[in-house]
């Protein structure tokens, strides 16, 4: 790879192929940006301070809520921007940064759903020794584990793309500096990035998803073990909100980082990022918390805290019918 690049910038094409719905696709986005922000901020908050909820199972989620954070921050304003102001460049070194933090969220999110899953199988399987397995110590080792690994396997990926020269085009067909469409413009060998794709998904990515169907398969086992019809309900209702969100992250993960470059389709990434991105933040509160009772009283709790901040009046019973509605 040459050790330079001829471009020093780079014209984010964004959805220009759809001129007349600019100021609609900034509506839908900055809703959903706003929604994905206030719904994890929340959790936060109340787990931060509600005794009730300092436990393993929620601080890792208050982990993932800032890590959904992350995400949608790392794209979302600056396609906003582009979206209202129609301009569209982006300086060489903010991509690549935004590519690197991007992927890092990514691998995070792998590690951070692994240490979930591993928290519900000692819970379930191993009831009478769960405050002793899970102990503060290993909980923080986990998440620091899963934080640090996961900025960290992304750097191969950073080093051959800044290695990489870029001299075809410096258009991205994408809504953000995407690795793979960025591999669509480099004039350089990509093989090195394409195996460490590949790598990174079969060891990195892989290993943690076979951990989490062995943590479900013992799950599953023991919940076929209650005996009482409601005690199964609840059980399995909270293990299957966690691998619905797991089967869909990873099933979109490897439909755009572990496709052949030959079979690469812009308009299928930027659809499947779009989902990636957006979706995945919003299912985190709503999934994770509104089928927690637990979280719901917290959340109230959190609303009364924070209800004099503001000029409006929170109703608190329109609210508690908005998650019931919701659980259902």
């Amino acid at each position: 790879m040459a050790n330079y690049t001829e471009v020093t910038e780079f014209i984010i094409l964004g959805f220009s192929d759809l001129p007349e719905m600019q100021l609609l696709l900034f509506l839908v986005f900055l809703v959903i940006y706003l929604i994905a922000m206030m719904g994890n901020f929340l959790i936060i908050f109340a787990v931060c301070f509600d005794p009730h909820l300092h436990s393993p199972m929620f601080f890792f989620l208050m982990n993932l809520s800032f890590l959904e954070i992350c995400y949608v921050t790392i794209t979302v304003p600056k396609l906003l921007a582009m979206l209202i102001t129609q301009y569209k460049i982006i300086p060489f070194t903010e991509c690549i940064i935004q590519m690197y933090l991007f992927l890092s969220c990514t691998d995070t999110e792998f590690y951070l759903l692994t240490a979930m899953a591993y928290d519900r199988y000692v819970a379930i399987c191993n009831p009478l020794r769960y405050i002793i397995i899970m102990n503060w110590k290993v909980c923080i080792a986990l998440v620091s584990v899963a934080w640090i690994t996961g900025f960290l396997d992304p750097v191969p990926h950073l080093i051959f793309t800044t290695k990489s020269s870029f001299c075809y085009s410096n258009k991205i067909n994408h809504f953000f500096c995407d690795i793979t469409a960025l591999m669509t413009l480099s004039c350089s060998d990509t093989y090195l990035i394409e195996i460490a794709n590949y790598i990174e998904g079969l060891l990195l990515a892989f290993t943690p998803f076979l951990l989490m169907i062995t943590s479900y398969v013992f799950i599953i086992s023991s919940i076929l073990r209650i005996h009482s019809a409601e005690g199964r309900r609840k059980t399995f209702s909270t293990c299957s909100s966690h691998l619905t969100v797991v089967l869909l992250f990873y099933g979109i993960s490897i439909g755009v980082y572990m496709r052949p470059k030959s079979s690469y389709s812009m308009d299928v990434n930027k659809l499947l990022n779009v989902v990636y991105i957006t979706a995945i933040p919003l299912l985190n509160p709503l999934i994770y918390s509104l089928r927690n009772k637990e979280l719901k009283g917290a959340l109230l709790k959190a609303t009364r805290r924070v209800e004099p901040y503001f000029s409006f009046k929170i109703n608190n019973t329109q609210l508690l019918a908005f998650v019931t509605a919701s659980q259902q």
